[in-house]
């Protein structure tokens, strides 16, 4: 995969002017580099690697990213300021390919869920650039803000996550209005739908995507959809369920001499507004009793999906993994070393979009080495919490230059084996 991403930088285009023209760096120095931060989990990476190859003669970046040469902070800033954030895409389908099976990922009779969602990863009042979007806040000042549309493979009960590509919400050419996470949704579905129709994708997502324009948008790319209904934002749907005849089933289970009732109730063939060319969707909703009586949980939910008793309890789960992309994504990338929301350069046209591009993309290859290659995966699990994995494989490369990823990773697995 590293070997692909050298592919991928070296074709971006190239920034230099002026003094900068005497830089010996390639664009695929560049990018390695950048993306190198982000794998490695330490925004110091780099300078301990120069230490490194002043003293060794050669560092980790050459050995394990295949980097020729260390650019400074500066130039990769400068460099990457005006890439497309899209010339990585392929790179995130090239991770799940590397995953391995996506047996894990299946469920509803084959088919994979993918959570669509929105974030914003950088504000500030004094920092801008033309991709900002804007907001008025109550004392008269103007806020700078970035936000993407993630879109993540998820499956109820699996904890791994596979991150795609990102749609930026941003100003679009042409428009009138800000932009904003529907239209993004229409745009990642008309740029990545049709290469993952072959998957049978459904999508999941918030009370916000439970609309007409984007349930026709995913059936449009060969998809199919589980979304959020709140009744209160949806009043034609309300007033269908009103005096409605609802199907229901209960499943009761005990455990650990706690009983707790699950109540699935679903009506088929409701207008998603009310209009004349309103999509039929089903809809249903899942109520969880305690042993008391009490609610402890509700929800509810469209689908295009057919409802049965059988398949109700699968569709809900499948419904509630929607939670992932924000637990298992997002809550991740800003607070478990990816630093999401940290500044690492914002640069005046789209250095802050390709940094995140990078980021999601590192978090990405993590996942599909933790699927597919046992050796990262003994490597992990030897150290115990992730977390101290990547502990290890920071410190270690600050001091020894490690001929290739194996021998570093069984390194980090094995004790005996010791470091040349």
């Amino acid at each position: 995969m590293i070997g692909a991403l050298s592919e991928v930088c070296a074709g971006l285009p190239d920034q230099r002017k002026g003094p900068w023209r005497d830089g010996d760096y390639t664009m695929a120095d560049i990018g390695l580099a950048a993306f190198s931060i982000f794998f490695m989990g330490s925004p110091s990476f780099l300078g301990h690697q120069q230490a490194l190859a002043e003293g060794h003669g050669r560092s980790n970046c050459e050995t394990l990213f295949g980097m020729a040469a260390i650019p400074s902070d500066n130039y990769i800033r400068l460099m990457l300021d005006g890439a497309k954030p899209a010339a990585f895409d392929g790179l995130f389908m090239k991770a799940i390919e590397a995953a391995g099976s996506l047996t894990p990922f299946r469920c509803l009779d084959g088919r994979v869920l993918i959570a669509l969602d929105g974030t914003e990863h950088f504000c500030s009042r004094k920092i801008k650039c033309e991709q900002c979007s804007t907001r008025r806040r109550s004392d008269g000042g103007t806020e700078y803000f970035h936000a993407f549309l993630g879109a993540s493979m998820v499956a109820p009960g699996h904890k791994q996550v596979l991150p795609l590509p990102p749609e930026f919400i941003a100003p679009q050419d042409g428009a009138e209005k800000q932009d904003c996470e529907r239209n993004a949704t229409k745009r990642w579905l008309a740029r990545h739908g049709a290469g993952l129709a072959h998957l049978r994708p459904v999508y999941l997502g918030d009370d916000l995507f439970a609309c007409q324009p984007i349930a026709a948008a995913i059936q449009d790319a060969g998809g199919n959809f589980i979304l959020t209904c709140k009744p209160s934002s949806h009043k034609t749907i309300a007033e269908y369920l009103h005096g409605a005849e609802l199907q229901e089933h209960r499943d009761t289970v005990c455990k650990r001499g706690k009983r707790t009732t699950t109540i699935y109730r679903w009506l088929n063939a409701v207008p998603l507004r009310a209009t004349d060319d309103a999509i039929l969707v089903n809809w249903f909703s899942i109520e969880i009793l305690n042993t008391k009586g009490k609610r402890t949980y509700y929800n509810s939910f469209v689908t295009d999906l057919a409802i049965t008793p059988c398949t109700v309890g699968e569709l809900a789960a499948c419904g509630r993994a929607r939670w992932k992309i924000e637990n298992e994504t997002f809550n991740v990338l800003k607070t478990n070393g990816y630093n999401l929301e940290h500044n690492f350069g914002h640069g005046k046209k789209t250095l802050a979009s390709v940094l995140v591009t990078l980021n999601l993309l590192a978090f990405a290859f993590h996942t599909a080495a933790y699927l597919g290659v046992l050796a990262w995966r003994t490597a992990v699990v030897a150290r115990g919490p992730t977390y101290r994995f990547f502990e290890h494989l920071r410190t270690i490369t600050t001091y020894v230059v490690f001929q290739d990823w194996p021998h570093l990773l069984k390194s980090i697995a094995a004790a005996a084996i010791r470091p040349p």
